[in-house]
């Protein structure tokens, strides 16, 4: 298990990351007041810009979607990435190692040095192998290849295939030129060593890059085009490398991750070339494994991409699968990890078992869509596929049949689906409703008796069992649900909008702020719960650190303030301000803060009057109210209207 990135490099990196410069990389913006850009948000459609950074904070926010934070959060978003993912791409942009608790390492397992190394010598070598294909006399197999299943010159470019010389050492002359040693091309995968030296580990065959999620060729899958290659194999793929995880890899990710999390549906095909159509079709949300089996880690990884929720709307997952006995078994595997979804899963099997290339060249691209659109429900696919091993003519195979088929009917999520896919499934077999029922109900219990042996067993978690198979893949909370946990303040209230504006200027510039401006506000004065619990934060922190940047006021705020309105940190962090600025300073005018001060306190002082005045009056109406505490009251309230009085003369 990699080790946390220490502290203190995250936040040099937020410091030396220009936001404004990595926004700039997927929004244009322009001038939106004093410090301030906008821009189109890149997370929902508008039409007028509602996205806004403030680079002396380091924060964004966009006020249609409700969408913030600062610049780590937005990579995370943007690139679908985890946090330490997000950390090390920004660290890599600005040539900076990374050093983790514990003496842990990137997930890579590698310095990030290494890793720069690794990638930089993958993505020379994909420019070599494509320019050798589009190049050589020898490659013209390759393009043949390409041609015969409809893909020319443009669509290789586009997915970067490329040729790998027969020769066998000049892609390591090419990248030792370039400066690679040995050890990195070998621990690389792209050579390897024999007793006469390096050789290229890809020799006579078509090779397609493989990305990772951001897009850094990490790897190769390289397929068989002559007779005489030594290497049975169709298809060969990069070894597992410090940068090349086949399991947590999907080919064409990099290219369908904006398809797949604008739409929320993946498409899951066999191959590099079924890819290839898929998209040049118009399903650009296809992707492929990398010689390996669809796995868990795919599945999170695609859940991350496209919101798999259980409390949004569904999203789709389709598998397209060759109609033979491996494409069943391909797809039975499938079914076994449905339950790791939140989404619908569908299976696309074409008329004679085509793949998507076998089906774009026979009959074209609206095939191609049409197979994608007419999929059928994974459990469908699961029930006839697991039925049609046995003879339903006689009377033993319907039982047998039945027999099977009752798990996958007992295991679907949605339990007020079952009657109707009962009946469903006794037509396919040909009985009775009531015969299904009964294994179904069967089926149940056996599942219910089983659950409860795991669950006694002994090392079972507090001897109730195991945690449910998906529960490492449930969701993060959404932006949403984190902000619901709290009402959104009233903006159309008088005294709750200066309060917003009070934090605002507070996060924005603290230096405009000393330390009895903050101790003269009592938590109590925020009418709103979530502007109260923002100067929770704030008074946690211990109020403006004299020397403290902007950014890294605002950071120990939001962390510092509750989960559920880290958001709202954000948002007031970059929301412009209604007032002047002192040409001189740069900072609100003072007139203006103490203005925002005095409403803010005002509302206390306010409260304890009224307080204090109907305690007079219960007294006044009890006969046998004490004449001394009314008189200690009465001083009280006193007290109180003249400190009112003079808050007010302070704002006058």
């Amino acid at each position: 298990m990699p080790g946390r990135i220490k502290a203190e490099d995250v936040a040099l990196v937020k410091e030396r990351s220009s936001i404004e410069d990595v926004v700039r990389e997927h929004v244009t913006l322009r001038p939106a007041g004093p410090g301030s850009m906008k821009g189109l948000c890149p997370f929902h459609d508008e039409k007028t810009p509602s996205f806004n950074i403030r680079s002396t904070v380091g924060a964004w926010h966009c006020f249609g979607c409700g969408e913030g934070g600062d610049v780590i959060s937005f990579v995370q978003k943007v690139e679908h990435l985890t946090f330490s993912e997000a950390v090390e791409r920004l660290a890599q942009k600005l040539g900076m190692e990374l050093h983790y608790e514990e003496g842990g390492r990137p997930g890579t397992g590698e310095s990030l040095g290494r890793r720069s190394r690794l990638v930089e010598a993958h993505r020379v070598a994909q420019e070599f192998y494509h320019h050798a294909l589009l190049n050589s006399p020898e490659a013209r197999i390759g393009r043949d290849f390409l041609r015969e299943r409809g893909f020319d010159s443009e669509a290789a470019k586009r997915f970067g295939v490329g040729f790998a010389p027969r020769g066998g050492e000049e892609l390591s002359r090419h990248l030792r030129g370039k400066g690679f040693t040995d050890e990195e091309l070998t621990l690389g995968g792209l050579s390897g060593r024999g007793s006469r030296g390096l050789y290229d580990r890809f020799r006579g065959r078509l090779v397609w890059p493989i990305r990772d999620i951001t897009g850094d060729t990490v790897g190769f899958g390289a397929r068989r085009l002559y007779e005489d290659d030594r290497i049975a194999a169709k298809y060969l793929n990069t070894s597992e490398t410090p940068i090349y995880k086949k399991s947590t890899v999907l080919y064409g990710l990099d290219a369908a991750k904006k398809s797949i999390a604008g739409d929320r549906k993946a498409v899951i095909v066999e191959g590099y070339t079924d890819v290839m159509a898929c998209h040049l079709a118009g399903i650009e949300g296809a992707v492929a494994t990398c010689g390996t089996s669809f796995g868990v880690d795919h599945i999170k990884m695609l859940r991350r991409i496209m919101r798999d929720e259980a409390d949004l709307a569904p999203a789709k997952v389709v598998f397209t699968f060759d109609g033979d006995a491996a494409g069943q078994k391909a797809a039975m595997r499938a079914f076994g990890e449905d339950q790791r979804w939140a989404s619908q899963s569908f299976v696309a099997v074409a008329e004679g078992g085509m793949d998507p290339c076998e089906l774009r060249i026979a009959k074209g691209d609206d095939a191609v869509r049409h197979l994608i659109e007419d999929a059928v429900p994974m459990f469908e696919f699961a029930v006839r596929t697991t039925i049609d091993r046995f003879d339903l003519s006689t009377a033993e195979g319907r039982v047998q049949g039945m027999r099977a088929a009752a798990p996958i009917v007992n295991s679907i999520r949605d339990s007020s689906m079952r009657p109707e896919y009962i009946r469903t499934v006794s037509g396919w077999i040909g009985v009775e409703v009531e015969q299904v029922q009964a294994e179904v109900s069967r089926a149940q219990r056996m599942a219910a008796r089983d659950a409860k042996a795991e669950a006694d067993a002994p090392g079972s978690q507090n001897g109730r069992g195991s945690q449910r198979p998906d529960a490492d893949v449930v969701p993060e909370p959404s932006p949403e649900e984190v902000r619901s946990s709290l009402p959104a303040p009233d903006l159309r209230d008088p005294v709750v909008f200066a309060e917003r504006q009070l934090l605002q200027t507070l996060l924005q510039y603290p230096d405009s702020f000393d330390e009895a401006d903050i101790d003269g506000v009592s938590p109590d004065a925020f009418t709103a719960p979530a502007h109260r619990a923002v100067f929770d934060g704030v008074r946690s922190v211990g109020g403006p650190q004299r020397g403290m940047s902007t950014q890294a006021w605002g950071d120990a705020v939001a962390e510092a303030a509750p989960l559920s309105v880290r958001t709202l940190v954000s948002e007031l962090s970059v929301a412009p301000l209604p007032t002047r600025f002192d040409k001189a300073t740069g900072l609100p005018e003072r007139r203006y803060i103490d203005s925002l001060l005095v409403r803010v306190q005002e509302v206390t002082l306010t409260r304890k009057i009224g307080d204090a005045m109907s305690a007079m009056r219960r007294m006044a109406a009890d006969p046998h109210s004490d004449p001394a505490a009314s008189r200690t009251l009465s001083g009280q309230l006193q007290d109180l209207q003249r400190e009112l009085a003079q808050l007010r003369d302070r704002a006058s």
